[in-house]
């Protein structure tokens, strides 16, 4: 088992009346790429800040590396975080703005200048020491936020939703940049976002909460494919969530099947179960299409299937499909 690098055991969070986090257990390995993810107000961000020391908890105890730090403040934990909004010195170069850490601890000049150059040639930055903070893109500043952040080489790094502020395609890039950091460096980072596709992109492992609560922690392909929830089925990507009778099966049961599992009939295997349904509503994304459809007994099902120019299909089609029996899941 790899060693645990934090751990949360039974720590509450209370603002008044409302328990922003309520009574979570984690275990967070070394070296592990680690994402908070859930929507606004489920206690992501404030768990966060706990582990970095920006907020105490109400109850519970929080570790780092074996030591109880639940009560340390921030300046004394061995973490760096980084914010959305990059919290870069607009007065300071690009160089300076990444040595602060290193100077306040007060490391050799000669030092100092060998180690923002390792850290800018690790965010593809070499050249950018002389600049500003206002002379850069906003996908730059991100990446010396980054540089400063880990110069200190701190146990852990906190990630409180870094990519909010780009465009997607750079928020793209960047999920690829900021894993590629990750393995490179080989320090734990803990992620918060509220995009489940950037983080089944970038994590290892996945923390969904909702409501202050866990939902379900896993690998991001468990959490998909066996949602443990009805909102781990839905917040997790598109899915059917639908009782199994309505599928043709006699189980009093709700059951949760993704729209990619669902095919036409003629090119499915003969084992999978059979509906009739008809087309409400169809969108062409490129290479793929998705269909809203309506079963006979008047269940709406989400189909997703790569473009197949023979299948010509519009509003009002009836259609024959088959979905894989395999891919159902019974939440409760």
């Amino acid at each position: 088992m790899p060693a645990v690098d934090v751990r949360l055991v039974d720590v509450v969070k209370r603002f008044g009346d409302v328990h922003a986090v309520d009574h979570i257990d984690l275990e967070v390995h070394d070296g592990e790429f680690f994402s908070l993810l859930g929507p606004s107000g489920c206690g992501k961000t404030t768990t966060l800040r706990m582990i970095g020391g920006f907020e105490e908890p109400t109850s519970g105890l929080i570790e780092l590396q074996g030591e109880d730090v639940t009560w340390l403040p921030p300046f004394k934990r061995n973490v760096n975080t980084v914010f959305q909004n990059y919290a870069l010195f607009p007065h300071l170069t690009i160089f300076e703005n990444v040595a602060f850490g290193l100077r306040r601890k007060g490391v050799p000049d000669r030092d100092v200048k060998a180690r923002v150059g390792e850290m800018l040639a690790l965010v593809e930055l070499p050249g950018y020491e002389r600049r500003k903070p206002t002379q850069i893109s906003g996908g730059q500043a991100q990446r010396v936020a980054l540089a400063r952040a880990l110069i200190n080489r701190p146990a852990v790094l906190l990630l409180d939703e870094p990519l909010g502020a780009l465009d997607l395609k750079l928020r793209k890039q960047m999920q690829v940049e900021l894993k590629r950091i990750q393995q490179e460096v080989g320090i734990t980072f803990i992620y918060v976002t509220h995009d489940q596709e950037e983080a089944m992109s970038v994590s290892d492992r996945i923390a969904l909460m909702n409501a202050g609560k866990l939902e379900q922690i896993g690998v991001p392909v468990e959490i998909y494919r066996h949602p443990a929830s009805r909102f781990a089925a839905e917040f997790m990507g598109t899915t059917n969530l639908v009782e199994a009778r309505a599928l043709g099966l006699a189980a009093p049961v709700w059951v949760s099947l993704r729209p990619e599992a669902l095919r036409f009939a003629e090119q499915a295997p003969a084992g999978w179960p059979r509906l009739q349904a008809t087309v409400t509503q169809l969108e062409m994304l490129g290479p793929l299409t998705r269909l809203d459809l309506r079963l006979a007994n008047g269940t709406p099902l989400r189909m997703a299937t790569l473009d197949a120019p023979h299948h010509v299909l519009v509003a009002g089609a009836a259609v024959a499909l088959a979905f894989d029996p395999g891919r159902l899941t019974v939440v409760p």
